[in-house]
Protein backbone atom coordinates (compact mmCIF):
# COMPACT_ATOMS: atom_id res chain seq x y z
CA UNK A 1 0.00 0.00 0.00
CA UNK A 2 1.12 3.95 -0.84
CA UNK A 3 2.26 5.82 1.77
CA UNK A 4 -0.11 8.65 3.18
CA UNK A 5 1.11 11.78 2.25
CA UNK A 6 0.58 12.49 6.03
CA UNK A 7 3.29 9.99 6.66
CA UNK A 8 5.23 11.49 4.17
CA UNK A 9 5.57 14.57 5.32
CA UNK A 10 7.45 13.05 8.24
CA UNK A 11 10.34 12.40 6.77
CA UNK A 12 12.97 15.16 4.95
CA UNK A 13 12.88 15.44 1.23
CA UNK A 14 15.75 12.95 0.49
CA UNK A 15 13.88 10.03 2.11
CA UNK A 16 10.49 10.75 1.00
CA UNK A 17 12.12 10.91 -2.53
CA UNK A 18 13.33 7.58 -2.35
CA UNK A 19 10.43 6.32 -0.71
CA UNK A 20 8.23 7.08 -3.67
CA UNK A 21 10.73 5.52 -5.99
CA UNK A 22 10.82 2.05 -3.89
CA UNK A 23 6.69 2.04 -3.73
CA UNK A 24 6.54 2.80 -7.41
CA UNK A 25 8.60 -0.06 -8.10
CA UNK A 26 7.16 -2.57 -5.56
CA UNK A 27 3.69 -1.62 -7.51
CA UNK A 28 5.23 -2.59 -10.45
CA UNK A 29 5.81 -5.45 -8.91
CA UNK A 30 2.12 -6.17 -7.98
CA UNK A 31 0.61 -4.97 -11.43
CA UNK A 32 2.75 -7.93 -13.07
CA UNK A 33 2.02 -10.57 -10.37
CA UNK A 34 -1.80 -9.78 -10.97
CA UNK A 35 -2.05 -9.41 -14.52
CA UNK A 36 -0.42 -12.75 -14.70
CA UNK A 37 3.14 -11.81 -16.17
CA UNK A 38 5.35 -13.17 -13.60
CA UNK A 39 8.25 -13.39 -16.14
CA UNK A 40 7.98 -9.22 -16.01
CA UNK A 41 7.94 -9.48 -12.04
CA UNK A 42 11.29 -11.33 -12.45
CA UNK A 43 12.66 -9.20 -15.42
CA UNK A 44 11.91 -5.88 -12.70
CA UNK A 45 13.15 -7.31 -9.79
CA UNK A 46 16.48 -8.60 -11.32
CA UNK A 47 16.81 -4.95 -12.81
CA UNK A 48 15.97 -2.87 -9.43
CA UNK A 49 18.86 -5.23 -8.24
CA UNK A 50 21.38 -4.51 -11.05
CA UNK A 51 20.21 -0.91 -10.58
CA UNK A 52 20.92 -1.04 -6.64
CA UNK A 53 24.30 -2.71 -7.32
CA UNK A 54 25.12 0.12 -9.93
CA UNK A 55 24.61 2.59 -7.86
CA UNK A 56 26.66 1.51 -5.38
CA UNK A 57 29.71 0.55 -7.83
CA UNK A 58 29.29 4.02 -8.48
CA UNK A 59 29.72 5.65 -5.19
CA UNK A 60 32.36 3.45 -4.52
CA UNK A 61 33.97 4.80 -7.80
CA UNK A 62 33.26 8.42 -7.15
CA UNK A 63 34.71 8.08 -3.31
CA UNK A 64 38.05 6.88 -4.68
CA UNK A 65 38.48 9.51 -7.60
CA UNK A 66 37.45 12.05 -4.94
CA UNK A 67 40.30 10.40 -2.56
CA UNK A 68 42.73 10.15 -4.86
CA UNK A 69 41.89 13.55 -6.39
CA UNK A 70 40.81 16.15 -4.21
CA UNK A 71 42.38 14.38 -0.88
CA UNK A 72 43.62 17.04 1.56
CA UNK A 73 46.67 14.14 3.02
CA UNK A 74 49.20 15.45 1.39
CA UNK A 75 48.45 19.33 2.67
CA UNK A 76 48.76 18.99 6.20
CA UNK A 77 51.87 19.91 8.57
CA UNK A 78 53.60 16.64 7.36
CA UNK A 79 52.95 17.04 3.57
CA UNK A 80 54.82 14.21 1.43
CA UNK A 81 53.83 11.38 3.76
CA UNK A 82 52.45 9.85 6.86
CA UNK A 83 52.91 10.99 10.14
CA UNK A 84 56.37 10.78 11.26
CA UNK A 85 57.96 10.65 8.18
CA UNK A 86 61.27 12.86 7.61
CA UNK A 87 63.14 14.64 5.09
CA UNK A 88 67.07 12.76 5.04
CA UNK A 89 70.23 15.22 6.58
CA UNK A 90 73.17 15.98 4.78
CA UNK A 91 75.90 17.83 5.38
CA UNK A 92 76.92 20.56 3.68
CA UNK A 93 78.40 17.97 0.77
CA UNK A 94 76.13 16.29 0.37
CA UNK A 95 76.60 12.95 2.85
CA UNK A 96 74.29 11.22 4.38
CA UNK A 97 73.76 11.31 7.87
CA UNK A 98 70.29 10.71 8.71
CA UNK A 99 67.38 9.04 6.94
CA UNK A 100 64.17 6.89 7.64
CA UNK A 101 64.34 3.60 6.85
CA UNK A 102 61.94 0.84 6.16
CA UNK A 103 61.24 -1.52 9.08
CA UNK A 104 58.46 -3.48 10.83
CA UNK A 105 56.47 -3.68 13.74
CA UNK A 106 55.69 -7.15 15.51
CA UNK A 107 52.18 -7.84 16.54
CA UNK A 108 50.50 -10.75 18.52
CA UNK A 109 46.81 -11.78 18.28
CA UNK A 110 45.97 -14.40 21.02
CA UNK A 111 42.99 -15.47 18.82
CA UNK A 112 44.98 -16.76 16.18
CA UNK A 113 47.01 -18.99 18.56
CA UNK A 114 46.71 -22.10 20.39
CA UNK A 115 50.23 -22.36 21.60
CA UNK A 116 51.33 -19.66 23.38
CA UNK A 117 54.06 -21.25 25.67
CA UNK A 118 55.58 -22.27 21.88
CA UNK A 119 55.26 -17.96 20.76
CA UNK A 120 56.73 -17.26 24.47
CA UNK A 121 60.21 -19.69 23.77
CA UNK A 122 60.25 -18.78 20.07
CA UNK A 123 59.68 -14.73 20.72
CA UNK A 124 62.48 -14.80 23.50
CA UNK A 125 65.22 -16.12 21.57
CA UNK A 126 64.44 -14.19 18.21
CA UNK A 127 64.00 -11.05 19.81
CA UNK A 128 65.87 -10.55 22.59
CA UNK A 129 65.14 -6.53 22.88
CA UNK A 130 61.42 -8.10 23.74
CA UNK A 131 60.95 -7.11 27.02
CA UNK A 132 59.53 -10.52 29.18
CA UNK A 133 56.55 -8.02 30.94
CA UNK A 134 55.08 -6.90 27.39
CA UNK A 135 55.09 -10.52 26.19
CA UNK A 136 53.75 -11.99 29.08
CA UNK A 137 50.88 -9.60 28.77
CA UNK A 138 50.57 -9.79 25.23
CA UNK A 139 49.95 -13.74 25.77
CA UNK A 140 47.65 -13.04 28.22
CA UNK A 141 45.18 -10.42 26.45
CA UNK A 142 42.72 -10.60 24.78
CA UNK A 143 43.14 -9.02 21.72
CA UNK A 144 45.82 -7.91 19.27
CA UNK A 145 48.80 -6.59 21.21
CA UNK A 146 51.76 -4.35 19.92
CA UNK A 147 54.85 -6.34 20.77
CA UNK A 148 58.36 -4.61 19.37
CA UNK A 149 58.91 -2.31 16.54
CA UNK A 150 62.49 -1.09 14.78
CA UNK A 151 62.69 -4.51 13.27
CA UNK A 152 65.00 -4.58 9.62
CA UNK A 153 63.74 -6.78 6.68
CA UNK A 154 66.12 -9.36 8.10
CA UNK A 155 65.04 -9.40 11.53
CA UNK A 156 61.76 -9.81 10.62
CA UNK A 157 62.19 -12.51 7.73
CA UNK A 158 63.76 -14.64 10.42
CA UNK A 159 60.91 -14.17 12.83
CA UNK A 160 58.71 -15.26 10.05
CA UNK A 161 60.24 -17.97 9.12
CA UNK A 162 59.35 -19.49 12.69
CA UNK A 163 56.20 -19.69 11.41
CA UNK A 164 54.32 -18.60 14.52
CA UNK A 165 50.65 -18.49 14.60
CA UNK A 166 49.27 -15.05 15.66
CA UNK A 167 52.40 -13.35 15.22
CA UNK A 168 52.25 -10.53 12.18
CA UNK A 169 54.06 -7.69 11.07
CA UNK A 170 53.31 -4.15 9.52
CA UNK A 171 55.72 -1.72 8.53
CA UNK A 172 56.90 1.13 9.92
CA UNK A 173 59.62 4.03 9.35
CA UNK A 174 63.18 4.47 11.84
CA UNK A 175 64.99 7.08 11.28
CA UNK A 176 68.71 5.42 11.22
CA UNK A 177 71.75 7.69 11.76
CA UNK A 178 73.95 6.19 9.70
CA UNK A 179 77.55 7.21 11.27
CA UNK A 180 76.25 6.56 14.84
CA UNK A 181 77.83 8.59 17.58
CA UNK A 182 79.63 11.03 14.75
CA UNK A 183 78.05 14.75 15.59
CA UNK A 184 75.33 12.53 17.56
CA UNK A 185 75.05 15.65 19.85
CA UNK A 186 74.76 18.45 17.18
CA UNK A 187 72.10 15.76 14.87
CA UNK A 188 70.20 14.90 17.96
CA UNK A 189 67.51 12.45 17.57
CA UNK A 190 63.46 11.77 17.52
CA UNK A 191 60.70 9.78 19.63
CA UNK A 192 58.68 6.91 18.20
CA UNK A 193 56.35 9.05 16.62
CA UNK A 194 58.95 10.58 14.49
CA UNK A 195 59.10 14.47 16.63
CA UNK A 196 61.99 15.82 17.33
CA UNK A 197 63.56 15.95 20.87
CA UNK A 198 67.19 16.90 20.32
CA UNK A 199 69.76 18.95 18.11
CA UNK A 200 68.90 19.77 15.01
CA UNK A 201 65.89 17.23 14.99
CA UNK A 202 64.46 19.48 16.75
CA UNK A 203 65.69 22.55 16.01
CA UNK A 204 64.56 22.01 12.18
CA UNK A 205 61.78 19.39 12.81
CA UNK A 206 59.46 21.70 11.06
CA UNK A 207 61.81 21.73 8.09
CA UNK A 208 62.56 18.17 8.00
CA UNK A 209 59.00 17.30 8.77
CA UNK A 210 57.67 19.18 5.45
CA UNK A 211 60.64 18.22 3.37
CA UNK A 212 59.54 14.62 3.32
CA UNK A 213 59.60 13.48 -0.01
CA UNK A 214 61.07 16.61 -1.41
CA UNK A 215 64.70 16.47 -0.93
CA UNK A 216 67.41 16.28 1.77
CA UNK A 217 67.94 18.85 4.68
CA UNK A 218 71.40 19.81 4.22
CA UNK A 219 73.13 21.24 7.49
CA UNK A 220 75.69 23.40 7.94
CA UNK A 221 78.73 20.82 9.35
CA UNK A 222 81.61 19.33 7.13
CA UNK A 223 81.77 15.83 7.53
CA UNK A 224 85.33 15.36 7.24
CA UNK A 225 85.63 18.03 9.56
CA UNK A 226 83.81 16.70 11.98
CA UNK A 227 85.42 13.61 12.23
CA UNK A 228 88.76 15.38 12.83
CA UNK A 229 87.01 17.80 15.26
CA UNK A 230 85.24 14.46 17.26
CA UNK A 231 88.44 12.10 17.04
CA UNK A 232 90.65 14.88 18.28
CA UNK A 233 88.69 16.10 21.16
CA UNK A 234 87.96 12.08 22.06
CA UNK A 235 91.94 11.56 22.02
CA UNK A 236 92.57 14.70 23.98
CA UNK A 237 89.84 13.88 27.00
CA UNK A 238 91.11 10.43 27.26
CA UNK A 239 94.47 11.39 27.37
CA UNK A 240 93.86 13.63 30.16
CA UNK A 241 90.76 11.74 31.97
CA UNK A 242 88.65 14.89 31.54
CA UNK A 243 85.27 14.41 33.00
CA UNK A 244 84.01 16.06 29.64
CA UNK A 245 85.13 18.07 26.95
CA UNK A 246 83.61 20.67 23.93
CA UNK A 247 84.86 21.23 20.30
CA UNK A 248 83.26 23.92 17.79
CA UNK A 249 84.56 25.35 14.32
CA UNK A 250 82.63 28.10 13.08
CA UNK A 251 83.34 29.78 9.50
CA UNK A 252 83.51 33.40 11.22
CA UNK A 253 82.45 35.27 8.14
CA UNK A 254 79.03 33.19 7.76
CA UNK A 255 78.24 31.83 11.15
CA UNK A 256 77.94 28.65 10.15
CA UNK A 257 79.45 25.83 12.68
CA UNK A 258 81.16 23.25 10.42
CA UNK A 259 81.82 21.18 13.78
CA UNK A 260 80.48 20.40 16.74
CA UNK A 261 81.81 17.43 19.63
CA UNK A 262 80.74 17.11 23.02
CA UNK A 263 82.49 14.36 25.14
CA UNK A 264 81.08 11.68 26.41
CA UNK A 265 79.49 11.26 23.15
CA UNK A 266 76.43 9.05 22.72
CA UNK A 267 74.89 7.29 20.03
CA UNK A 268 71.50 8.30 18.78
CA UNK A 269 70.40 5.00 17.34
CA UNK A 270 70.43 4.25 20.63
CA UNK A 271 69.44 7.50 22.98
CA UNK A 272 67.67 5.02 25.65
CA UNK A 273 70.37 3.03 26.10
CA UNK A 274 72.78 6.14 26.92
CA UNK A 275 73.60 7.71 30.23
CA UNK A 276 71.33 10.65 30.44
CA UNK A 277 74.83 12.62 31.20
CA UNK A 278 76.23 11.29 28.13
CA UNK A 279 73.30 13.41 26.08
CA UNK A 280 74.19 16.35 27.08
CA UNK A 281 75.68 18.39 24.72
CA UNK A 282 78.13 20.64 26.67
CA UNK A 283 78.74 22.77 23.42
CA UNK A 284 75.29 24.51 23.80
CA UNK A 285 74.07 23.02 27.40
CA UNK A 286 76.29 23.66 29.81
CA UNK A 287 77.83 26.80 30.99
CA UNK A 288 81.64 27.59 32.34
CA UNK A 289 83.82 30.13 33.64
CA UNK A 290 85.73 30.17 30.66
CA UNK A 291 88.71 31.62 32.05
CA UNK A 292 91.47 33.85 30.29
CA UNK A 293 90.15 33.22 26.86
CA UNK A 294 87.77 35.75 28.36
CA UNK A 295 90.84 38.21 27.72
CA UNK A 296 90.13 38.40 24.42
CA UNK A 297 86.83 40.01 24.64
CA UNK A 298 88.54 42.60 27.77
CA UNK A 299 91.17 43.74 25.65
CA UNK A 300 89.02 44.20 22.21
CA UNK A 301 86.85 46.31 24.45
CA UNK A 302 89.74 48.09 25.85
CA UNK A 303 91.32 48.74 22.14
CA UNK A 304 87.58 49.85 20.65
CA UNK A 305 86.79 52.64 23.33
CA UNK A 306 89.26 52.89 26.85
CA UNK A 307 92.08 54.95 24.91
CA UNK A 308 94.92 52.32 25.22
CA UNK A 309 97.16 50.96 22.23
CA UNK A 310 99.06 47.20 22.54
CA UNK A 311 101.64 49.30 24.22
CA UNK A 312 99.94 50.81 26.92
CA UNK A 313 101.76 49.97 30.16
CA UNK A 314 100.03 48.08 33.00
CA UNK A 315 101.24 47.65 36.93
CA UNK A 316 101.29 43.99 37.43
CA UNK A 317 104.58 44.09 39.91
CA UNK A 318 102.21 43.93 42.97
CA UNK A 319 98.85 41.79 43.26
CA UNK A 320 95.37 44.23 42.72
CA UNK A 321 93.89 43.96 46.09
CA UNK A 322 90.10 44.86 46.30
CA UNK A 323 87.61 44.60 48.69
CA UNK A 324 87.61 41.56 50.34
CA UNK A 325 89.27 40.07 46.83
CA UNK A 326 93.11 39.86 45.75
CA UNK A 327 94.37 38.57 42.36
CA UNK A 328 97.45 37.07 41.26
CA UNK A 329 98.92 36.07 38.55
CA UNK A 330 99.52 32.62 37.58
CA UNK A 331 103.09 33.59 36.43
CA UNK A 332 104.50 35.92 38.95
CA UNK A 333 106.88 38.18 36.78
CA UNK A 334 106.33 41.36 39.42
CA UNK A 335 106.84 44.00 36.50
CA UNK A 336 105.49 46.47 34.22
CA UNK A 337 103.59 45.19 31.12
CA UNK A 338 102.55 46.71 27.94
CA UNK A 339 99.27 45.60 26.99
CA UNK A 340 100.57 42.92 24.22
CA UNK A 341 102.45 41.20 26.97
CA UNK A 342 99.32 41.75 29.27
CA UNK A 343 98.15 39.72 26.85
CA UNK A 344 100.86 37.10 26.03
CA UNK A 345 101.56 36.32 29.43
CA UNK A 346 97.96 35.90 30.48
CA UNK A 347 98.42 38.55 32.87
CA UNK A 348 94.90 38.45 35.41
CA UNK A 349 96.27 41.50 37.26
CA UNK A 350 96.83 43.43 33.70
CA UNK A 351 93.66 42.57 32.53
CA UNK A 352 91.55 43.22 35.83
CA UNK A 353 92.96 46.90 35.36
CA UNK A 354 92.26 47.43 32.51
CA UNK A 355 88.60 46.33 33.00
CA UNK A 356 88.31 48.97 35.60
CA UNK A 357 90.32 51.68 33.80
CA UNK A 358 86.74 50.63 31.11
CA UNK A 359 84.65 50.29 34.12
CA UNK A 360 81.16 48.77 34.42
CA UNK A 361 78.73 50.63 32.35
CA UNK A 362 81.13 50.30 29.19
CA UNK A 363 82.47 46.11 30.12
CA UNK A 364 78.42 45.66 30.36
CA UNK A 365 77.55 47.43 27.34
CA UNK A 366 80.05 45.80 25.49
CA UNK A 367 79.30 42.21 26.79
CA UNK A 368 76.20 42.77 25.87
CA UNK A 369 77.20 43.51 22.45
CA UNK A 370 78.98 40.47 22.47
CA UNK A 371 76.21 38.27 23.22
CA UNK A 372 77.75 37.17 26.25
CA UNK A 373 74.65 38.23 28.58
CA UNK A 374 72.18 36.19 27.02
CA UNK A 375 71.97 32.67 25.26
CA UNK A 376 74.02 32.02 22.10
CA UNK A 377 71.30 32.87 19.14
CA UNK A 378 71.52 29.64 17.48
CA UNK A 379 68.46 27.37 15.95
CA UNK A 380 69.58 24.80 18.93
CA UNK A 381 67.15 24.73 21.34
CA UNK A 382 69.67 23.44 23.94
CA UNK A 383 71.35 26.81 24.16
CA UNK A 384 71.65 27.98 27.66
CA UNK A 385 71.50 31.44 29.42
CA UNK A 386 74.44 32.43 31.23
CA UNK A 387 74.93 32.84 35.01
CA UNK A 388 75.79 36.68 35.16
CA UNK A 389 76.11 38.73 38.54
CA UNK A 390 73.05 41.29 38.74
CA UNK A 391 75.55 44.01 40.10
CA UNK A 392 78.39 44.87 38.44
CA UNK A 393 80.98 46.17 41.22
CA UNK A 394 84.64 46.20 41.30
CA UNK A 395 85.07 43.11 41.89
CA UNK A 396 82.78 41.67 39.47
CA UNK A 397 84.21 43.94 36.76
CA UNK A 398 88.16 42.98 37.35
CA UNK A 399 87.39 39.28 37.75
CA UNK A 400 84.53 39.07 34.71
CA UNK A 401 87.76 40.51 32.84
CA UNK A 402 89.86 37.56 33.04
CA UNK A 403 87.06 35.17 32.46
CA UNK A 404 85.76 34.75 36.33
CA UNK A 405 82.20 35.86 38.11
CA UNK A 406 80.74 34.73 34.75
CA UNK A 407 79.67 31.57 33.26
CA UNK A 408 78.70 31.12 29.78
CA UNK A 409 78.57 28.43 26.78
CA UNK A 410 80.93 27.63 24.63
CA UNK A 411 78.37 28.76 21.98
CA UNK A 412 78.35 31.87 23.36
CA UNK A 413 81.71 32.35 23.29
CA UNK A 414 82.47 30.82 19.85
CA UNK A 415 79.59 33.45 18.80
CA UNK A 416 80.91 36.70 20.61
CA UNK A 417 84.86 35.60 19.14
CA UNK A 418 83.87 35.81 15.39
CA UNK A 419 82.95 39.11 16.00
CA UNK A 420 86.11 39.78 17.26
CA UNK A 421 87.56 37.95 14.55
CA UNK A 422 85.95 38.54 11.34
CA UNK A 423 86.45 42.29 11.57
CA UNK A 424 83.97 43.62 13.62
CA UNK A 425 80.22 42.38 13.22
CA UNK A 426 78.51 40.17 15.47
CA UNK A 427 76.53 36.94 13.65
CA UNK A 428 74.75 34.00 15.16
CA UNK A 429 76.00 30.90 14.50
CA UNK A 430 73.72 28.42 12.82
CA UNK A 431 73.65 24.87 11.77
CA UNK A 432 72.06 25.70 8.46
CA UNK A 433 74.19 25.32 5.16
CA UNK A 434 73.79 28.85 3.49
CA UNK A 435 73.91 29.52 -0.04
CA UNK A 436 76.44 31.69 -1.87
CA UNK A 437 74.25 34.92 -0.96
CA UNK A 438 72.99 33.89 2.25
CA UNK A 439 75.42 35.33 4.35
CA UNK A 440 74.28 37.15 7.03
CA UNK A 441 74.81 40.88 7.98
CA UNK A 442 74.89 40.88 11.36
CA UNK A 443 75.54 44.31 13.23
CA UNK A 444 78.95 46.00 13.91
CA UNK A 445 80.20 45.80 17.27
CA UNK A 446 84.11 47.18 17.01
CA UNK A 447 85.89 48.88 14.60
CA UNK A 448 87.57 46.80 11.57
CA UNK A 449 91.02 47.70 13.31
CA UNK A 450 90.40 46.52 16.29
CA UNK A 451 89.30 43.45 14.88
CA UNK A 452 92.80 43.86 12.62
CA UNK A 453 95.02 44.54 15.95
CA UNK A 454 93.23 41.49 17.87
CA UNK A 455 94.14 39.04 15.31
CA UNK A 456 97.49 40.16 15.48
CA UNK A 457 97.80 39.87 19.02
CA UNK A 458 96.76 36.47 18.58
CA UNK A 459 98.96 35.45 16.38
CA UNK A 460 101.94 37.30 18.49
CA UNK A 461 100.69 35.02 21.58
CA UNK A 462 100.87 31.45 19.29
CA UNK A 463 104.49 32.60 17.66
CA UNK A 464 105.87 33.74 21.53
CA UNK A 465 103.27 33.58 24.53
CA UNK A 466 101.34 30.92 26.26
CA UNK A 467 99.49 29.26 22.95
CA UNK A 468 102.62 27.87 21.00
CA UNK A 469 101.82 24.21 20.73
CA UNK A 470 98.57 25.41 18.60
CA UNK A 471 101.31 26.35 16.22
CA UNK A 472 100.84 24.73 12.47
CA UNK A 473 104.19 25.21 10.11
CA UNK A 474 102.85 27.09 7.55
CA UNK A 475 99.51 28.74 8.48
CA UNK A 476 99.49 31.74 10.30
CA UNK A 477 97.25 30.63 13.54
CA UNK A 478 96.18 32.68 16.29
CA UNK A 479 95.08 31.76 19.77
CA UNK A 480 94.45 32.43 23.37
CA UNK A 481 94.24 30.04 26.03
CA UNK A 482 92.27 29.64 29.51
CA UNK A 483 92.73 28.17 32.56
CA UNK A 484 89.78 28.65 35.09
CA UNK A 485 89.70 27.23 38.84
CA UNK A 486 86.19 25.65 39.07
CA UNK A 487 83.99 27.14 41.48
CA UNK A 488 83.06 24.42 44.44
CA UNK A 489 81.67 24.85 47.19
CA UNK A 490 81.93 28.50 47.76
CA UNK A 491 85.35 29.16 46.78
CA UNK A 492 87.88 28.23 44.26
CA UNK A 493 89.35 24.46 43.73
CA UNK A 494 93.24 25.14 42.28
CA UNK A 495 93.17 21.69 41.15
CA UNK A 496 90.22 21.57 39.21
CA UNK A 497 90.20 23.27 35.53
CA UNK A 498 88.14 23.99 32.89
CA UNK A 499 90.95 24.30 30.71
CA UNK A 500 90.89 26.00 27.06
CA UNK A 501 91.99 27.44 23.93
CA UNK A 502 90.52 29.22 21.51
CA UNK A 503 92.13 29.69 17.93
CA UNK A 504 91.86 31.24 14.68
CA UNK A 505 93.37 30.61 11.16
CA UNK A 506 94.40 32.45 9.31
CA UNK A 507 94.97 35.67 11.10
CA UNK A 508 95.94 37.60 7.55
CA UNK A 509 93.76 37.95 4.49
CA UNK A 510 90.98 39.93 4.12
CA UNK A 511 87.92 40.32 5.75
CA UNK A 512 85.23 39.05 3.20
CA UNK A 513 87.46 36.08 3.43
CA UNK A 514 86.55 32.93 4.66
CA UNK A 515 88.09 32.69 8.43
CA UNK A 516 87.76 29.67 10.88
CA UNK A 517 87.45 29.72 14.38
CA UNK A 518 88.35 26.59 16.70
CA UNK A 519 87.58 26.14 20.46
CA UNK A 520 88.50 23.22 22.38
CA UNK A 521 87.66 23.14 25.96
CA UNK A 522 88.60 20.71 28.77
CA UNK A 523 86.79 20.31 31.82
CA UNK A 524 89.23 19.38 34.82
CA UNK A 525 91.71 17.30 32.68
CA UNK A 526 94.69 15.64 34.69
CA UNK A 527 98.42 16.35 34.32
CA UNK A 528 100.41 14.06 32.51
CA UNK A 529 104.00 13.16 32.19
CA UNK A 530 103.91 14.59 28.89
CA UNK A 531 102.42 17.76 30.37
CA UNK A 532 105.34 17.87 33.01
CA UNK A 533 102.70 18.67 35.96
CA UNK A 534 100.55 20.77 34.36
CA UNK A 535 96.87 20.74 32.95
CA UNK A 536 96.38 24.35 31.65
CA UNK A 537 95.10 25.61 28.33
CA UNK A 538 98.33 25.86 27.13
CA UNK A 539 99.42 21.85 27.87
CA UNK A 540 96.24 20.38 27.44
CA UNK A 541 93.65 21.97 25.15
CA UNK A 542 96.20 24.03 22.59
CA UNK A 543 97.70 21.11 21.40
CA UNK A 544 94.28 19.62 20.46
CA UNK A 545 93.33 22.69 18.63
CA UNK A 546 96.74 22.74 16.78
CA UNK A 547 96.13 18.83 15.68
CA UNK A 548 92.62 20.03 14.55
CA UNK A 549 93.54 22.86 12.79
CA UNK A 550 96.61 20.38 10.75
CA UNK A 551 93.81 18.01 9.97
CA UNK A 552 91.14 20.33 8.77
CA UNK A 553 92.74 22.82 6.31
CA UNK A 554 93.39 20.41 3.42
CA UNK A 555 89.20 20.47 3.53
CA UNK A 556 88.63 24.47 3.59
CA UNK A 557 91.33 25.42 0.62
CA UNK A 558 93.20 27.67 2.95
CA UNK A 559 96.38 28.78 1.64
CA UNK A 560 99.62 28.56 3.31
CA UNK A 561 101.00 31.74 4.76
CA UNK A 562 103.63 32.74 7.90
CA UNK A 563 101.02 35.15 8.64
CA UNK A 564 102.10 38.97 9.70
CA UNK A 565 105.18 39.71 10.39
CA UNK A 566 105.23 40.51 14.34
CA UNK A 567 108.86 40.80 15.94
CA UNK A 568 109.19 40.20 19.35
CA UNK A 569 110.61 42.10 22.42
CA UNK A 570 109.36 45.86 22.41
CA UNK A 571 108.40 46.29 18.93
CA UNK A 572 105.87 43.41 19.16
CA UNK A 573 102.85 46.50 20.49
CA UNK A 574 104.12 48.25 17.60
CA UNK A 575 103.40 45.76 14.84
CA UNK A 576 100.57 44.44 16.14
CA UNK A 577 99.27 48.45 16.77
CA UNK A 578 100.32 48.78 12.85
CA UNK A 579 98.18 45.99 12.08
CA UNK A 580 95.05 47.66 12.72
CA UNK A 581 95.74 51.71 11.52
CA UNK A 582 96.31 50.08 8.21
CA UNK A 583 92.45 49.46 7.61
Amino acid sequence: MRPTDLTLYRFPPTWRWLIERIWRVEHAFERAKAEGRAEDDTRLRIFFVLALFAAGFLTLAAGAVKSVLFSDVDRGGIAGGPPGERADLTDRNGQLLAVDLPHYGVYYDPKENWNPEEVRRALSVALPDLSPERLDRALRADKRQYLIGGLTPQEKNRVDDLGLPGVSFEPESKRVYLLGPTAGHLIGFVDRGGAGLSGAELALDDAIRSGAGKGPVPLSIDLRVQTALQDELRKAAVMHQAIGAVGLVTNVRTGEILGMASYPEFDPNAAGASPPANMVNHAAATVYEPGSVFKVFTLAMGLDACDVTPNTMFDARTPLALSGQVIHDYDKDNSMLPLWEVFTHSSNIGAARLGLRCGADRMSHYWRNFGLFDAAPSELQESAHPIVNKRMSDNVVASMAFGHAISVSPLAIATGMGAILNGGNYVPLTIRKLGPGDAPQGRRVIAESTSRTMLALMRLNVLSGTGTKADVPGYSVGGKTGSAEKAMGGHYERKKLVSSFAAVFPTDGAFDADRYFVLIMLDEPQPTKETYGFATGGWTAAPAAGRVIERIVPYLNVRRSPGPVIPFGPKAGEAAAALGEER
